[in-house]
């Protein structure tokens, strides 16, 4: 059975420490319903975003978000189809964590080639989507063109992902922290690349699967892609240099630098969440301090955030924050905040200046 190796370092005990930490101020903030349903459509943009620029789509970020809202972009055809079949994939991954869902929380070889399918429709060849791939793959240098790592036989694939199920499902995963084993599985689909194409996003959909049914789906918050896209050389270098690692058998190498990785990028992650979870969970204290839960719209929202980033909120800020709404309109929500007591207006009406009560 395919068994990884690795050390759990102190640094990788001190992440663990931070992820579970900020793990805990996210699941148990209160939220207005309308900042939780802003944040995760916050985050499927940026898991849509970075996971398919991560692989080389060329749609910017504002494009991204047109296509998931259903706009027309002009741009190449596979670049909107990616960040459609991504947008997929996270939706059908959030189906498979609802309770009572068939799937039990067991991951299965149907089950990846199910997630393939998704990522690569209307991209691929249908002979190659859900299917491990029959043919040897390599993969090079993008700036020498020199093929910097080479993937097991085709022969060897649907083996190696057993194996690795296998280990996913044991008792010996089971007792493992789940961002580890979320680690553990997606450099092992990245060293393995079963398919032709969507490897990276197969891997890091399967991981965010695995870590969801064990209770680290974070309220669906969080983006690691955007961690990995942040830096892409970081992200593929550390993958390679543990796959190129002169070892006997593949199960010797060291998977730790790689861990040791992902579990900072997890950290870093929750922690910037867990602060910005912190700065705008109003809804204990609006409910304390007004006897009453608050909806706020859109607006009211961006304008309670930008608050708590910067403490002070001026009418020339109003452009900036609002390039779309006239003055009157920002004035409006601002005197709505006013009335129910969340803010308070300083100075005369040159120099009015909004912070927070």
């Amino acid at each position: 059975m395919f068994s990884p190796k690795y050390t759990i370092t102190n640094r990788i005990l001190k992440n663990i420490g931070i992820i579970d930490a900020a793990r805990e101020v996210i699941i148990n903030a209160p939220l207005i319903p309308a900042w939780e349903a802003k944040f995760r459509k916050e985050a499927l943009e940026r898991i849509v975003h970075h996971g398919t620029h991560l692989e080389g789509n060329n749609l910017s970020f504002e494009q991204a978000q047109d296509v998931l809202e259903g706009q027309e972009v002009v741009a190449r055809e596979r670049d909107v189809q990616e960040v459609i079949n991504y947008r997929n994939v996270v939706k059908f991954i959030d189906n498979l964590t609802l309770p009572g869902n068939p799937a039990g929380g067991t991951l299965t070889p149907q089950l990846v080639l199910q997630i393939h399918g998704l990522t690569v429709d209307r991209i691929c060849q249908p002979d190659v989507a859900s299917r491990f791939r029959e043919r040897q793959v390599v993969i090079k240098d993008s700036r020498t063109g020199q093929v910097s790592y080479t993937p097991p036989p085709a022969a060897e694939v649907p083996y190696l992902i057993d194996d690795l199920i296998s280990w996913v499902n044991s008792a010996l995963a089971r007792d493992l922290h789940p961002v580890l084993k979320a680690g553990v599985i997606h450099y092992e689909l990245a060293r393995v690349h079963p398919f032709v194409d969507g490897n990276g996003r197969t891997a890091r959909a399967v991981a965010t699967l695995v870590m969801s049914w064990d209770g680290y789906d974070i309220r669906k918050f969080f983006s690691l892609e955007e961690y990995f896209d942040a830096n892409p050389l970081d992200y593929y270098l550390t993958l390679q240099a543990v796959s190129n690692q002169l070892v006997p058998e593949a199960q010797d190498r060291d998977l730790t630098p790689w861990l040791d990785y992902f579990v900072e990028g997890v950290a870093i992650e929750l922690d910037r969440i867990k602060q910005r979870v912190k700065n705008i969970s109003l809804d204990a204290r609006v409910k304390d301090q007004l006897g009453e839960q608050v909806t706020l719209n859109e607006r009211q929202m961006i304008i309670m955030e930008y608050l708590h980033r910067h403490k002070l909120m001026q009418n020339k800020d109003f452009r900036k924050i609002f390039p779309d709404y006239s003055d009157d309109t920002v004035l409006r929500e601002l005197k709505f905040l006013k009335q129910k007591g969340l803010i308070k207006k300083t100075g005369g009406t040159k120099k009015a200046a909004y912070v927070l009560r």
